[in-house]
């Protein structure tokens, strides 16, 4: 008795393409790998050691803002006369806070935008 093997493996044509394309994709993976690698070093070397403490940033905007308020307010001395009556008038109406609201009818929010409450 002799028993021949059988290939039942799909198809057994020669001169196939999947070696070959497999080949190319693997190849353009490691090359697209490599040039990432590379740009993202690129990155990295620009950033600085070490990135200033938010406190300390806040801080400095303070101040600065402060000093941008105490220069403008000395520079015009008609403008501080100007804020002076303002706050001294009887009966001068308070600036109210802005306040969002919201409809009953839809339960969304003012400008019809159902995501935001």
């Amino acid at each position: 008795m002799d028993i021949l093997a059988v290939n039942n493996f799909g198809d057994t044509r020669s001169g196939g393409l999947a070696g070959p394309m497999g080949l190319f994709v693997i190849v353009l993976m490691s090359i697209a790998t490599v040039l990432l690698i590379r740009n993202m070093n690129k990155r990295l070397r620009r950033l600085p050691d070490s990135f200033p403490d938010v406190r300390q940033t806040q801080r400095e905007a303070e101040i600065a803002r402060l000093n941008a308020d105490l220069e403008r307010s000395g520079a015009g001395a008609g403008a501080a006369d100007v804020e002076a009556d303002r706050s001294a008038a009887v009966g001068a109406a308070t600036d109210d806070e802005v306040t969002g609201t919201t409809t009953h009818r839809d339960g969304g929010s003012a400008d019809g935008d159902n995501r935001r409450v």
